[in-house]
């Protein structure tokens, strides 16, 4: 179905009415609400519509935690995945807590507290172990520079990037360049 100005009536004022009529998805989380989801309005660009819920799993998008457009709860594991596909594929950008629970619909509390509980990991730590690992691919592929490479994964703060990454790998980026040549 292709999005019309009434489907977008009805997504911009959760109008309960037409829950049931269609759903609608969000091209960048990859998630499906009801047309009464109470959660931030997406930019309308970013929206496709279906005939069914089963159409939009069938697009690849996952059911949303708030408005549960299947009628049933999201499991806490289905949710997990669906913020580790938003910090894998967004890792570069400033990821608040409250930007990712924006683009996961959920509460910033709640999502902390159940992703720590099934990963034993904080969403930012999960962040920074995704960031670190780009930046060793970088490190290996690219003569980049140390600070272009830190800006590329999501550390705009050089020094910074160094120290974290000596934490977690022993060695500073130009020793890791050095031995991975």
């Amino acid at each position: 179905m292709r999005l019309t100005e009434k489907n977008w009536v009805a997504i911009k004022n959760n109008d309960k009415s037409f829950d049931n009529q269609f759903w609608y998805g969000v091209k960048t989380t990859k998630i499906f609400c009801r047309p009464s989801c109470p959660s931030r309005l997406p930019k309308k660009e970013n929206v496709e519509i279906f005939a069914s819920s089963e159409a939009a799993q069938a697009a690849g998008f996952r059911p949303c935690k708030r408005c549960r457009p299947l009628n049933r709860p999201v499991s806490n594991q289905v949710w997990i995945e669906e913020i580790n596909h938003v910090l894998v594929e967004h890792y570069p950008e400033n990821i608040t807590l409250a930007e990712l629970a924006y683009r996961v619909h959920g509460s910033e509390s709640y999502l902390r507290h159940v992703y720590r509980e099934l990963t034993g990991l904080t969403p930012q730590q999960k962040l920074a172990k995704i960031r670190l690992e780009k930046a060793k691919s970088y490190l290996q592929e690219t003569d980049e520079s140390v600070g272009v490479i830190a800006g590329r994964v999501g550390i705009p703060n050089s020094a910074y990037f160094i120290k974290c990454f000596a934490e977690t790998y022993g060695q500073t980026p130009y020793q890791y360049r050095l031995q991975h040549a």
